[in-house]
């Protein structure tokens, strides 16, 4: 019996990449598992029911247990339905993994209004609004007297956690999922819920232009995005103490992020004057910062056109 045996696992973005191997692990552990796909390009233009099916039929083929829903996660009708299908075809819902996602990179000056609207769209309220809805049926559970531990694994990313350059929306949107995350675990505590976020590396159709690439199938690859998927596994599992963190994963490493925090200060007894500041404050200008990234300068690439 798997660790996941019964639970029932909403997985957004599961037609491809990371989110396939969430949703093929996740069946593997047990899981029932809703695969959301929206089947659109890797810059987030069209659809195709496709990728979702795929998924599904490899996990029948395996005797799993799956449904496909193609809804638009960046809706709130599509977040509503999405969770709708879940209680339908299952039941309940135990997990949600917020995965959705695609990129317009452009740098500030050249990004137009539907690039920014639309990565924000897709990421920020495609985490939220399937969280919404989430949250108000386990609420209401829990006012039912159904007591059943629930998880959400939201995806940032070291885009939104490190700056990168040329990704104003996409790191935007990401390291606000970060700041959901904490805020989404503080209040839903109450309804047995806990909240948690990783931030991948790994070699999908959003990282093709960073030179990432699993290599060889028969050699083990540090970007293979099936080495992100044990981490949501685990932080999916009804006994996993683990309450709002975020999570580095890239190949067999896993790093805790410490969230925003006082490094330096400067204190008067009353309102500072603008003189004071300007003798006082200088020297912020020449503090550094050592971030940690695991992968150094590699994920920073050309700047976009």
């Amino acid at each position: 019996m798997g660790a996941l045996q019964d639970k029932v696992c909403v997985i957004t973005g599961a037609g491809r990449g990371i989110g396939r191997a969430h949703a093929l692990l996740m069946a593997a552990e047990g899981a029932k598992v809703v695969v959301n796909d929206l089947g659109a390009a890797a810059d987030g233009s069209g659809t195709d029911a496709g990728p979702a099916a795929a998924v599904v039929e490899e996990i029948l083929n395996a005797g799993g247990q799956a449904v496909a829903n193609t809804s638009d996660i960046s809706t709130w009708q599509g977040a509503e339905e999405l969770v709708s299908t879940a209680l339908r075809e299952f039941g309940d819902l135990h997990v949600l993994v917020n995965n959705a996602g695609f990129l317009r990179d452009r740098t500030i000056v050249k990004m137009t209004e539907q690039e920014w609207d639309s990565v924000i769209g897709v990421h920020l309220k495609g985490h939220f609004g399937p969280l919404h809805f989430a949250a108000a049926y386990w609420r209401d559970q829990i006012r039912a007297g159904i007591e059943v531990p629930r998880s959400v694994i939201n995806t940032t990313s070291p885009s939104g956690l490190f700056a990168q350059p040329g990704q104003s929306n996409y790191a935007a949107a990401k390291s606000a999922i970060a700041t959901l995350t904490m805020v989404a675990d503080s209040e839903l505590r109450r309804y047995g819920v806990r909240v948690n976020a990783i931030a991948p590396a790994a070699a999908t159709r959003m990282t093709a232009d960073q030179g990432l690439s699993v290599g060889d199938d028969s050699e083990w690859s540090m970007f293979d995005p099936a080495n992100i998927s044990p981490m949501v596994a685990y932080l999916a599992e009804p006994d996993c103490p683990i309450h709002g963190r975020m999570f580095f994963v890239m190949g067999g490493e896993v790093h805790l992020f410490h969230p925003w925090h006082i490094v330096d200060s400067i204190r008067t007894e009353q309102r500072f004057t603008v003189d004071e500041l300007r003798s006082s404050a200088g020297k912020f200008a020449d503090r550094t910062f050592d971030y940690g990234h695991p992968m150094g300068e590699a994920m920073r690439g050309e700047l976009p056109t």
